[in-house]
């Protein structure tokens, strides 16, 4: 596998709530942690890439309200999900 490429199906088995969850909002929390991570990695090379930087801003914003969604809805899932990403909050 090449290195930019992400592993998505490893997340997703992670994640999964149910047998065939590919869409529940902690499997999509976590993609887009791992988006991100990868991104930042990226932009901190490339400094004056502004167009993937603005593609971070928004990914951000997405995982902050998926992750406020579940803190509405089950905050101990919620608790969970901060400490297996190791997110701040």
């Amino acid at each position: 596998m090449a290195k930019s490429q992400l592993d998505k199906t490893s997340v997703i088995t992670d994640f999964k709530v149910h047998e065939t969850d590919t869409g529940s909002p902690e499997v999509q929390i976590a993609l887009l942690t791992q988006r991100i991570a990868h991104l930042t990695d990226h932009l901190r090379t490339h400094r004056k890439d502004f167009h993937s930087r603005r593609g971070l801003i928004a990914m951000t914003s997405r995982r902050r309200k998926l992750l406020d969604y579940v803190k509405r809805h089950d905050l101990e899932k919620y608790k969970t999900m901060l400490e297996r990403l190791k997110l701040r909050r």
